[in-house]
């Protein structure tokens, strides 16, 4: 044992013989191994203890790990019998034969009870268990010896179970396991990973990134793995992507690193954590496109349908999925949907006129093939019978159509526009190259947009044919053009409301009346749409009858608030009549009101009454004077019934200008009633003007292109019948007043410059006044009005009005009135204050109106 120090010194390497085998092994071979090891060796965790054993049985050699391990000093170590000193007493006999094999030659390897001495304070010494690798060996004179090896059982426990946990989370993990060097090379997978790109783990030995991942993708991770070797911080749930060997499918890895150090703390690698999530994010990028679909769909519902215009709703379903669901997009309608026919539009091979209505592109500054090239919007096309597009409109089903060389549109859904199983239209959705060609989720997402839009541009066309009919009936019954009247320079506007807003119930009229009188009204039911303007038209006609009744404007509307009540009720007018009997709050659900304002001029007088019905004031304008409001009584509008109405006579000087009106004039959601009042009132400063001009600048001023209800304007300029034309005679009641009326007849008309209607007027005037004597009673007077025709007009003070009867040929009279509607142009009676009053009116000589002979009237008769 010369070659062993005899005792254990401060230089001697703590590792032990097995690194004294190392180095014995380089110096065999020159020295190419003598080097240490690195700190952090395996040594550092096994801990390993030596001594030797001379020929004696007793310690010559203790290492200093030897005295880590026993507590026990070389000094004291060396010399000792290792079975006395440390061995239990119960198994002492048992180790001293077992030293006795050894030195005999033989290797022995076990676990060992030891005790360690007992210390100098007193006391036992503690118990542990040593391996203990004994190994034979001879002196250099040849003697017996033996060089031992220990090792703490409780370091090797703690490593085997080291290793257990290790190769527990190593080998069993379910996730991919990579250990790599500081040369980023594979050192060790696990079997997880092996599975995943193939062979068995020692085949990924010494690869490395740019051996798993495309050449960007290795870059990248190959400067975020030398980040965490530097720094030491770990990079969690880092994506990575790419292919398995033998696959084109695109995998992706959520991958974890962090530094691994050994027990030293020395940086040894780099831990590679890798979890395949390809599925999981097809599963996320799903949800995230059905929340993209459900908020598409959402701004859809919210956005599409707020116009009643087919055009605005084609652009509102473009502005909802372009950029966010397509990039280029075309919408193209019926062209019979567009021009309001009633037939269903399209036809069944697809090939029906379309026009192109919108047209949205995210698409900047780049040529987008044929998309937007060929048909601009405005323009009426068709497809060809075999594309994919009158496919589509054939068969109300989503086509794809194919992508054309050199258009940077690289995927396209033709999709039709289907409401209530009818097609109007077909919308086209594109993405350019570089987005995400359509798939199946996209195509139903698509058609459920466009079946959204068809439905509110459905609606919008009912509704578009709805107004019209309504705007048709409500224009038929206004009056056609600018109206004319005795004594009255008339203008009049009528703005129906825009298509977003219903037609709504407002009228007006001029009727003209017996006497050179003119009634004039305006009235506006209450309500919308079409039933709103059917309601309106029958009282507009009631209007009109009651009129020519010639009743007083009070009367008028007491009539009218019947009929306006019997329009809501089943029973008609009876039921009405019923109705007025209930209290003041029944229930008014079916009646149909309605404000309307009641005014007769009476051109020789100059004098307007006025009767009002819930309707806004009438604005009077006199020459030189401010505009200001009638105090008119308002009254309860019609059909409300169980008010009487009242009257108000106004006397209008020569020049003034009256004003009636709706409240879709003064009345809007940006300012008050009072507000509108006020400003129309401000907007008559200067009524000498033109009366046209008036109008306009009534419109103009006021700001009326709102459109939120329909507008009714009249005006009136009072122009009284001259003096001169007027004849006006009171005959007393005699036959002599006969002759004489036939006399002023003649002298008028001759004054007139009348001749040729001089003897149909005398015979006519003569019949009237002879009637007059007959069946009235009091004064006979006598009234001719020269204006646009001659109207002669007998008054007396009798109530019984005249009636025309059938003469038979034996029968001396009875034949008056029916020479009077044999000559005249109209004739009638009308009640007055004091009696009654017949009236003729002839044409003026040069009008189309072609009067009959009297001489051949007279013979007709009989």
């Amino acid at each position: 044992m010369s070659e062993i120090p005899a005792k254990a010194t401060e230089s001697e390497d703590p590792s032990d013989g097995a690194r004294d085998q190392t180095a014995a092994s380089a110096a065999a071979t020159g020295g190419a191994l003598w080097q240490s090891s690195p700190p952090g060796s395996m040594y550092d965790y096994i801990k390993v203890a030596s001594f030797s054993i001379g020929p004696g049985g007793l310690v010559d050699q203790w290492s200093l790990r030897a005295e880590q391990l026993f507590g026990i000093p070389a000094a004291r170590a060396v010399g000792m019998d290792p079975i006395e000193a440390f061995i239990d007493p119960d198994l002492r006999e048992q180790g001293q034969r077992k030293m006795a094999e050894i030195l005999d030659g033989c290797e022995w390897t076990g676990v060992v009870p030891f005790r360690m001495p007992d210390p100098p304070e007193g006391g036992r010494g503690s118990d542990g268990l040593a391996e203990v690798y004994v190994m034979p060996t001879r002196t250099a004179e040849g003697e017996k010896a033996a060089v031992c090896i220990v090792v703490d059982v409780r370091t090797l426990r703690r490593i085997e179970t080291d290793l257990a946990a290790s190769q527990a989370i190593f080998g069993q993990s379910p996730f991919g396991f990579l250990l790599l060097d500081f040369d980023l090379r594979v050192r060790r997978v696990n079997q997880r990973f092996a599975n995943v790109f193939g062979g068995s783990p020692d085949d990924h030995r010494g690869k490395g990134v740019f051996d798993y991942l495309p050449r960007g993708e290795a870059e990248r991770v190959s400067a975020t793995l030398r980040r965490v070797l530097e720094s030491g911080d770990p990079i969690t749930d880092m994506h990575v992507t790419g292919h398995v060997p033998g696959s084109e499918e695109r995998r992706h890895w959520s991958v974890n690193l962090y530094r691994v150090h050994s027990g030293s703390g020395r940086p040894i690698g780099v831990a590679w954590l890798a979890t395949d999530v390809t599925s999981r994010r097809a599963a996320a990028r799903e949800a995230a496109a059905a929340r993209r679909n459900l908020a598409l769909l959402n701004e859809a519902g919210a956005r599409i349908g707020n116009s009643l215009d087919l055009e605005t709703t084609a652009r509102e379903l473009l502005d909802v999925v372009v950029p966010g669901f397509c990039d280029l997009a075309t919408v193209d309608l019926y062209q019979g949907l567009l021009t309001g026919d009633e037939t269903p539009p399209g036809m069944a091979d697809g090939s029906a006129e379309l026009r192109r209505v919108a047209i949205a592109s995210a698409v900047a500054d780049a040529p987008v093939g044929r998309v937007t090239e060929t048909v601009k919007v405005g323009a009426v096309h068709h497809f060809p019978f075999n594309s994919p597009c009158a496919d589509a409109l054939r068969t109300a089903r989503p086509r794809a159509v194919p992508a054309e060389e050199g258009s940077l549109v690289q995927s396209t859904l033709a999709v039709p526009m289907v409401a209530h199983d009818t097609v109007v239209g077909l919308v086209r959705f594109a993405r350019t190259k570089g987005s995400e060609p359509f798939g199946e989720r996209d195509r139903d997402l698509a058609v459920e947009l466009a079946a959204r839009a068809a439905v509110c541009m459905d609606n919008a066309r009912l509704y578009r044919r709805e107004h019209e009919r309504a705007l048709i009936l409500q224009r038929s019954l206004l009056p056609p053009g600018d109206p004319e009247a005795s004594g009255l320079d008339i203008a009049c506007r009528y703005l129906p409301g825009n298509a977003a807003t219903e037609v709504g119930g407002d009228w007006f009229d001029v009727i003209e009346l017996p006497g050179h009188r003119t009634a004039l009204v305006v009235g506006d039911v209450m309500g919308r749409g079409l039933r709103a303007a059917v309601a309106m038209g029958e009282l507009r006609t009631a209007v009109r009858t009651l009129a020519l009744l010639d009743l007083e404007p009070a009367e008028v509307l007491s009539a009218l608030d019947e009929i306006a009540r019997g329009l809501g009720t089943p029973g008609g007018v009876q039921q009405a009549t019923r109705t007025a009997r209930q209290p003041r709050d029944a229930d008014l659900s079916e009646v149909y009101l309605a404000t309307c304002v009641y005014a007769v001029y009476d051109s020789v007088t100059r004098r307007c009454t006025f009767a009002n019905a819930g309707h806004l004031p009438p604005v009077l304008v006199e020459p030189g004077e401010p505009a200001l409001m009638l105090d008119v009584p308002p009254g309860m509008p019609l059909g409300v019934g169980g008010e009487p109405f009242e009257e108000v006579e106004v006397e209008l000087p020569e020049g003034a200008l009256l004003a009636l009106y709706t409240d879709g004039l003064v009345e809007s959601r940006d300012h008050p009633l009072d507000e509108g009042l006020h400003a129309f009132v401000g907007a008559l400063t200067d009524p000498a003007r033109p009366l046209e001009d008036v109008c306009d600048h009534v419109l103009n001023t006021l700001d009326t292109h709102h459109g939120e209800d329909d507008i009714a304007l009249l005006m009136a300029r009072v122009q009284g019948l001259p003096v001169d034309s007027v004849g006006d005679w009171t005959l007393p009641r005699e036959p002599r007043s006969v002759g004489r009326a036939r006399e002023h007849a003649r002298a008028q008309l001759l004054e007139w410059g009348l001749e040729a209607l001089v003897d149909t007027t005398e015979l006519l005037v003569s019949e009237l006044v002879t009637n007059a004597l007959r069946y009235g009673e009091g004064e006979i007077r006598l009234r001719l009005l020269l204006d646009r025709t001659l109207v002669c007009e007998v008054w007396d003070g009798g109530l019984v009005q005249p009636r025309r009867r059938r003469a038979r040929d034996t029968d001396e009279g009875g034949r008056g009135l029916q020479l009077v509607q044999l000559l005249s142009a109209a004739w009638g009676s009308r009640r007055t204050p004091r009696g009654k009053t017949v009236w003729f009116e002839l044409p003026l000589p040069g009008a189309e109106a072609v009067l009959t002979d009297p001489a051949e009237a007279l013979l007709s008769l009989f």
